[in-house]
């Protein structure tokens, strides 16, 4: 009498299938679809560090002083989602110790404010959504995804350009490891122009000029979570004057430092949320298919093995059988 073939080979040969199909669909669909940029963000970094600036009650530049740069970062969820694209606006203002006490950004140093709107994979400039200012580059806020260890064309708001800054290694921050990327930027015009007393710019004779400013930055430093493109630490040194016009020489220092990094603080977070982050693109796309295809293929081999094996015992007790008979009939 044949026997019925078990439904478990099949069951395992199945499931096996399944597995590995699922695993090939987290890292080829659902984890490019999750490398997004955020869009219901809200953050705030701060820089700090020595520096001068101009103080305007003494109308003259004060050295050494205590220097804070606050950048927060609020995304508009509803722009982004009418137009799928990434929009930040952000706000940065820079204070010493006088003006940061006060909590109100309209009386800091320098108060700016920005509407960033960028693809959400590529983290390229989108042109729209009421963008303010208008943008290039590979990189601002943060890089893009899966980072590479090439040039990047980081946007610099005071100077209104794009800066390139070169992969100068591999470094850790807090442990988490990260690539470094650095630049400068040599003395440039910024294209502002400011209105200030002849006197302030050797210009004694004139009452108002429009002096020039002028901008540079001697090191650029930004450490960057590789998959994420977040950045973990970033340090510079920048330097904004006044000049008369035409001049070749600064007139007066509006601010200067020759370190201003990312606080403890700042730092702990941004490598917090990168490691998170960074994990969760790790799962999705190396370490979940990497197991499940593994797992799925032991689990069609052990299917197939059974079905196999299943199918020679009928063969085998068949033959059993029919020698059986013909000794009996003998």
């Amino acid at each position: 009498m044949r026997r019925t073939a078990s439904a478990l080979p099949f069951v395992l040969l199945g499931l096996g299938v399944f597995v590995i199909v699922l695993s090939q669909l987290l890292a080829g669909y659902v984890e490019p679809r999750v490398k997004r940029t955020p869009v219901n963000i809200e953050s705030t970094s701060v820089l700090t560090g020595t520096g001068s600036y101009f103080d305007t009650s003494a109308v003259s530049t004060v050295h050494g002083k205590r220097l804070t740069v606050t950048r927060r970062i609020v995304g508009d969820v509803a722009a982004s989602e009418r137009s799928g694209n990434a929009v930040w606006n952000v706000s940065t203002q820079i204070d010493s110790p006088g003006t940061l006490a006060l909590r109100d950004p309209r009386k800091s140093l320098q108060w700016t404010t920005e509407r960033w709107v960028t693809d959400r994979r590529t983290n390229r400039p989108v042109h729209c959504c009421g963008e303010q200012p208008s943008f290039a580059g590979d990189a601002y806020l943060k890089f893009p995804f899966d980072v590479q260890k090439r040039t990047y064309t980081w946007w610099d708001g005071v100077l209104g350009a794009a800066v390139p800054l070169k992969f100068s290694g591999a470094t850790h921050v807090l442990g988490h490891e990260g690539y470094l990327f650095t630049g400068a930027v040599a003395p440039r015009r910024t294209g502002v122009a400011r209105q200030v007393p002849g006197a302030l710019v050797g210009r004694p004779g004139q009452s108002q000029v429009k002096a020039e400013q002028w901008y540079a930055n001697a090191r650029i430093e930004l450490v960057v979570e590789r998959r994420t493109g977040r950045i973990m630490n970033a340090r510079i040194a920048p330097k904004i004057t006044l000049r008369a016009p035409g001049a070749q020489r600064d007139a007066v220092t509006l601010l200067a430092s020759n370190r201003l990094e990312f606080t403890d603080a700042t730092r702990r977070a941004q490598v917090a949320q990168s490691s998170a982050d960074s994990s969760r693109l790790e799962a999705l796309g190396e370490t979940a298919p990497a197991y499940g295809t593994v797992a799925g293929g032991v689990l069609a081999a052990a299917g197939l093995t059974l079905l196999v094996r299943g199918r020679r015992r009928p063969a085998v007790d068949e033959a059993s059988q029919r020698v059986d008979r013909t000794h009996t009939g003998d």
